[in-house]
């Protein structure tokens, strides 16, 4: 497969042969793949690399992480290795619950497929006809922006405002002539979510996607539950800082839920207008500047997924080719067009779907996404739609894609370089 010059290869690369000079990485024999281009390969890590898996998460202090596949278009196998919380000596089990990160916005973008089979949202029609948030600025590539461009990231819009409290939210480039990254593409478009369905991002989650495929430990909100079963995020293995990082948004959501708590409305139950309300009260117990608009204590569709490795590998799943579908799956022309590059931009190697990155490979094209939260959350997920196959790898570590990179090679033979992207 092609050889790529980028820079998160050359770090990976450079860190690599380091820690394999010191001895704490395994010979090469064991982080290959168990076959090579076969159908019938399974991705399921075999056990000369679990038995070196500890030494590979030590040597990038990666406390924990979960490993799920995917074969035959459903979960196969299923392990928890390490601890959720270092300080704690906490392990990880199978109840464990990942913060997702960016892995959020494929799960987020198959609600939206949903509802666009069933006639709820046009995917190119502009947003602004749905819903206009006050924070949008008044430019007039704002009302040329779609659903789709949200899930291809072809809004022009940044990935966050640096001051949300008081800058107004407008495209840098013409929509769909770029591809720009864009959180608060997908916040737009949640918020036009919940004006179709009258409810909540989580409740909408709920029931459309997680209580139909019993995906029963995943929420994009937060109570204290979830808060026991929640690991922590720990910083990359070559940062010194003095302090433990900041986890935050548990910090946010911890501080919120006293609000919550006080009204009797569950933070999954709150919509844009709950928090706005809230700020205040919120802004008010908060350290300076942790939080400073309202999409700070509201579920977001572009990053607060919690769920277990199983879960996130339940909805892989949906992504392959079924025999069977059941009536609330989005389509199989649906689920195509997902998994289809729905923009080319000259000069790219990857490829946009419909809330999923697409890359070549010897084989043909695997899709993916990255995920990163407050950089101690490093979550990776890649499938083969053909061959019904995928693999999802989380981790609650700031050296968690160093770590991705290596068990995805080690089970799939691939190595993907799309980690940092």
């Amino acid at each position: 497969m092609p050889i790529r010059p980028v820079p998160g290869r050359r770090r990976f690369m450079a860190h690599a042969a380091a820690l394999s000079a010191l001895g704490v990485l395994p010979p090469s024999h064991a982080l290959a793949a168990s076959c090579e281009r076969s159908d019938d390969c399974s991705w399921i890590p075999d056990d000369v690399f679990l038995a070196e898996l500890s030494r590979i998460m030590q040597a990038f202090a990666v406390p924990g992480i979960g490993i799920a596949v995917v074969e035959a278009g459903e979960v196969a196998w299923s392990r928890g290795f390490g601890m959720a919380n270092a300080l704690t000596g906490t392990p990880v089990d199978a109840r464990t619950v990942f913060e997702d990160a960016s892995l959020s916005k494929p799960v987020f973008a198959y609600l939206v497929m949903q509802l666009a089979d069933q006639g709820m949202i046009d995917l190119d029609r502009p947003l602004v006809e749905y819903r206009r948030p006050d924070y949008l600025g008044d430019h007039p590539w704002t009302a040329l922006i779609t659903a789709r461009d949200v899930l291809r990231h072809s809004t022009g819009l940044p990935g966050w405002r640096t001051s949300p409290a008081t800058e107004k939210l407008v495209p840098m480039v013409r929509p769909g002539t770029r591809i720009d990254y864009s959180g608060e593409a997908f916040f737009w478009l949640q918020l036009v979510v919940e004006t179709l369905t009258g409810q909540s991002l989580d409740d909408a989650m709920q029931t459309h996607l997680f209580a139909p495929a019993n995906m029963r430990d995943s929420s994009y909100a937060w109570n204290a539950e979830l808060a026991a079963r929640s690991v922590h995020g720990h910083r990359a293995h070559d940062r010194t800082d003095a302090e433990e990082p900041r986890q935050v948004i548990r910090e946010q959501w911890s501080i919120a839920q006293q609000i919550a708590d006080r009204w009797g409305k569950p933070l999954s139950a709150w919509k844009y207008e709950d928090a706005e309300r809230a700020l205040p009260d919120v802004m008010a117990l908060a350290p300076p500047g942790l939080v400073t608009w309202p999409g700070d204590i509201l579920a977001n569709a572009a990053a607060s997924l919690r769920t277990t490795v199983q879960d996130y590998a339940t909805f892989l799943a949906l992504m392959m080719a079924r025999k069977q579908r059941m009536s609330w799956e989005v389509t199989e022309a649906t689920r195509l067009a997902m998994l289809t590059p729905q923009i080319k931009v000259p000069g790219r190697w990857t490829e946009k779907g419909l809330g999923w990155n697409m890359e070549q490979t010897r084989d043909g094209p695997m899709f993916y996404h990255s995920g990163s939260n407050s950089g101690i959350f490093k979550n990776f997920a890649i499938g083969d739609a053909p061959r019904r196959r995928g693999i999802v790898v989380l981790t609650n570590g700031g050296s968690g894609s160093f770590v991705h990179q290596r068990v995805v090679r080690a089970a799939t033979g691939y190595d993907l370089l799309s980690y940092d992207l």
